[in-house]
């Protein structure tokens, strides 16, 4: 927790080896891929229907054999990316590795991409890349796939401490990379918005998860300060971080920053706070343990505070206070995980009265339409 303003420089230029740094690299890749299509015609209800539906699925509707895990879901509640072992989402599928599967809830469709994850999977704000980060020989790798024009890429860490976020689209992305040598820091790449090239800002001194969270137009980077406690604002507009948006006397723990770059939620105490960019001020939400913030910044995810595993899931309107339950059934979600103006939920529980025929005896991946 600091008690002074933080000023932190970005610099503007491309990833090198150099004998400070260890090497990233960009690569090429071709993981697998196969699209399953709807079996005797059926359609995948997805997000048209007010309730709960189960979502690892095949596309006739065969439940998971195996257990799913992390969810994400784009602004618009189109698609989904979740990872999971089961081997029966899409056809040809003989192993039971995890795997990490792209939904589309409009047509009941599942594309079947590479793994194991091991974080959650993201999709751009537009729905059209997927990226995820899986082992990649002896070290970390961001694998990026574009769901519409097929190419695939992956982006190489050095060292098995790699974070991401990404933004609208391919050209918006954060990457989180250590340094071992001179001493421990770590560097936040930055793509920028209008050209697609790299600008890097260096925090020295700090070897904890950073959780870096990107707005959608890639134009802003919440990060965390793991050592001293803080939550960061990089904004690319001038290429500085300014200030600790919590305050100097607040000790805080980062959540995510909405897809629109206008609201920072964090933790701190028993308590959530949703900061306003614009303003400066934050909003105290006692009592709840926040989760995930939708595209606009208005409608928060939650559980009880304290939580520290599966919880009753929640989602409040910030604007008029009121709150929705998305489930009473222990469940877990990620950031990411409620589309725009709140309207569908993803989470993953192993509940088995969700929904009807619920009888793998695994944990699934639900979607809540709300309205």
């Amino acid at each position: 927790m600091q008690r002074r303003m933080k000023r932190v420089t970005a610099r503007r230029g491309r990833v090198a080896a150099s004998a400070a740094a260890v090497v990233c690299v960009i690569t090429a890749v071709l993981p697998g891929a196969a699209w399953a299509g709807p079996a005797d015609g059926a359609i995948g209800a997805g997000a048209d229907v007010v309730g709960v539906e189960r979502v690892s699925v095949a596309a006739d509707g065969t439940q998971a054999n195996d257990d799913s895990a992390e969810v994400s879901i784009t602004p618009s509640g189109d698609r989904i990316a979740f990872s999971s072992y089961a081997n029966n989402l899409t056809p040809g599928n003989t192993g039971r590795n995890d795997r990490v599967f792209v939904r589309d809830l409009a047509t009941g469709q599942n594309q079947q991409f590479g793994g194991p994850a091991m974080a959650p999977p993201m999709l751009s704000s537009d729905g059209q890349v997927l990226a995820y980060l899986a082992p990649r020989f002896d070290h970390m790798a961001l694998y990026q796939n574009h769901l519409s024009l097929g190419w695939s890429s992956s982006y190489t860490c050095s060292l098995n401490s790699c974070e991401a976020s990404m933004g609208a689209s391919e050209r918006h992305q954060a990457f989180s990379v250590s340094f071992r040598y001179p001493e421990q820091n770590q560097r936040v790449e930055v793509r920028r918005p209008d050209t697609g090239e790299l600008q890097t800002v260096d925090i020295i001194h700090n070897t904890a998860s950073i959780r870096p969270s990107l707005s959608g137009d890639g134009t802003r980077l919440a990060y965390q300060d793991g050592g001293e406690q803080d939550i960061l604002l990089w904004d690319w507009a001038d290429n500085n971080v300014t200030y600790p948006i919590e305050g100097p006397d607040r000790a805080a723990e980062l959540v995510q920053l909405s897809d629109d770059g206008n609201k920072i939620v964090y933790l701190s105490g028993a308590d959530t706070y949703v900061h306003d960019i614009a303003s400066g001020t934050d909003l105290q939400v006692p009592g709840v343990k926040g989760v995930a913030i939708d595209p606009t910044g208005r409608y928060l995810l939650h559980t009880p505070s304290g939580t520290t595993g599966p919880a009753p899931l929640t989602l409040r309107d910030l604007q008029t206070g009121t709150d929705e339950t998305v489930t009473d059934r222990p469940a877990t979600a990620e950031i990411d995980s409620v589309s725009a103006g709140g309207r569908h939920v993803v989470f993953r529980s192993t509940a088995e009265d969700l929904v009807p025929d619920d009888t793998n005896g695994k944990a699934d991946i639900f979607l809540r339409t709300l309205r």
